[in-house]
């Protein structure tokens, strides 16, 4: 089965990003397989907590953000979108300041109308910092919405 619905270039994805949470953070897609999407964040100023490590809700932003730009990757854009619908982490190491943190999205489930994907983010040397679970909806676009109305209606 072929994961990805649509070609896509991650310099592309990652100038998507500019103005959002994903470009404050620092969160850049940085490579794709057959079935994983692969990204970076790096662990600073932006993504600390007060103690000086990563913050858990940095982590859950990459994951989510790896997730649900893998589920649109999944897709016909053109007729749908994907917006996350629950995530779970559980933080299992400290990411360490000055440092950079790896996250990989796997799909578990892509149906037509909900996707669930494994996110593990790992450090540097490759431990395990976070693992995460996200759930996507699958949605039409809004403008389905418009054009079976006006099939309905006429």
């Amino acid at each position: 089965m072929k994961l990805w619905a649509q070609e896509f270039d991650i310099q592309e994805l990652n100038d998507k990003a500019k103005g959002t949470l994903n470009a404050i953070l620092g969160i850049e897609i940085t490579s794709f397989t057959e079935a994983t999407l692969t990204g970076r964040m790096p662990v600073n100023e932006h993504t600390i907590q007060p103690a000086g490590v990563l913050h858990g809700g940095a982590s859950v932003a990459l994951a989510e953000t790896l997730a649900s730009w893998a589920g649109s990757l999944t897709v016909d854009a053109a007729r749908f979108h994907v917006v996350g619908q629950e995530i779970n982490a559980n933080h299992l190491r400290a990411g360490i300041a000055g440092q950079w943190v790896y996250g990989v999205a796997s799909p578990i489930h892509v149906g037509r109308k909900t996707q669930v994907w494994e996110i593990r983010i790992s450090n540097e040397v490759g431990k395990l910092v976070c693992i995460s679970r996200c759930t996507l909806a699958v949605l039409e676009t809004p403008g389905q919405y418009a054009r079976a109305e006006e099939r309905t209606t006429a």
